[in-house]
């Protein structure tokens, strides 16, 4: 077999604000492959499906020198992301032709892996399409139970405020709050997001843009569990409506990804005035503990439909650069996936 195009998604220059497709993420197709006669060298070769874009890869759109708790992306090589990818050969004993496999995959059409770890066979019993792998299966599913597991110490009864309450992560959370039992505000930036939020059974959702959040949780709360998606104004808002003995889950602060400095945060006295717990997480360290039980649990209710999600799927790697914007802008409606290619 001839060599064919392997087309990739390149780092090429760190960003100070929002990050532009084509200067500092770039879609190269300089380089070829032959698929057959790739070496693998004991690895596997994998054609990439489909990749997972979430807000946080704009942290690694750094320079290497500057520490973070992911990794800078390298400077002029492909990034990557969670994704989903199909085993076309391989020299590996525990993985097979037609297999498939999910963990962080390199943006790249196809990709030779020696080192298999931490890539994991994934299989898919309720025939869902791939994509949801990505999302309330994957790693922002994942994040939102077990976060919420773990940290809310929920008691029936009570006020939950999630901000970003329509994307992959918030969705999740709202109605895990509803099957425990709370009343859940619930904000994001369109009046699309805010039916969304609506229909996972949020009783109260607003869009944050027209609706002023202060307002909304002073007539609301107090607030037992604020799951924070957003910081800045946002965070600031919900400490001033917290009662006593709330629990703030800091998942992620988006309004800090493109504007370092953000908006300031005036209200941390009432951290320790009203003896306010924060926990703030990453996925990586609880995915051990939780694993099996969101197995249990969370598949089945997607596959049923009791469980909502959205997402937005696009078509072609060359549209990454886009996506990643995007994201950062607020512009997607669900969870963001492109859809590299089909599996034959």
């Amino acid at each position: 077999m001839p060599s064919i195009t392997n087309g990739r998604i390149l780092f090429a220059a760190a960003p100070e604000g929002y990050p532009e497709p084509g200067k500092h993420i770039v879609y190269d197709t300089s380089k070829t492959i032959d698929l057959e006669t790739v070496p693998l060298n004991g690895g596997i070769l994998i054609k990439t499906l489909e990749l997972s874009i979430d807000p946080y890869l704009r942290g690694q759109m750094r320079e290497a020198h500057i520490p973070s708790y992911m990794p800078a992306f390298p400077m002029g090589e492909p990034i990557y992301s969670p994704g989903i990818g199909v085993i076309l050969r391989s020299e590996h004993s525990d993985i097979k032709v037609g297999d498939h496999v999910t963990g962080f995959i390199s943006h790249q059409q196809y990709s030779v892996v020696k080192v298999v770890p931490p890539l994991r066979k994934i299989e898919n019993p309720q025939h869902l399409p791939w994509s949801f792998a990505l999302g309330v299966l994957g790693m922002p599913g994942q994040t939102a139970f077990m976060g919420w597991n773990e940290y809310s110490r929920v008691k029936k009864g009570e006020t939950v405020f999630v901000s970003a309450g329509a994307g992959a992560v918030g969705s999740l959370v709202i109605q895990l709050a509803k099957m425990d039992g709370c009343k859940v505000i619930a904000s994001a930036g369109s009046d699309d997001k805010v039916q969304f939020m609506k229909e996972c059974g949020a009783d109260v959702a607003f869009n944050y843009k027209t609706t002023n959040t202060a307002e909304v949780l002073k007539k609301e709360g107090p607030i037992d569990i604020y799951w924070d998606n957003v910081g800045g104004e946002t965070l600031d808002a919900a400490l001033d409506a917290a009662a006593s003995n709330a629990r703030f889950i800091v998942c992620g602060m988006i309004s800090t990804y493109n504007d370092p400095k953000g908006a300031p945060i005036y209200n941390m006295p009432k951290v320790f005035e009203k003896c306010i717990s924060i926990n703030g997480f990453l996925y990586q360290p609880l995915e051990p503990k939780w694993r099996q039980q969101f197995a249990a649990t969370i598949p089945s209710l997607v596959a049923t439909g009791k469980i909502k999600h959205q997402m937005d799927v696009y078509e072609g790697l060359d549209k990454v650069g886009d996506v990643i914007l995007a994201l950062q802008k607020g512009a997607n409606k669900g969870k963001a996936v492109v859809h590299v290619a089909d599996e034959v």
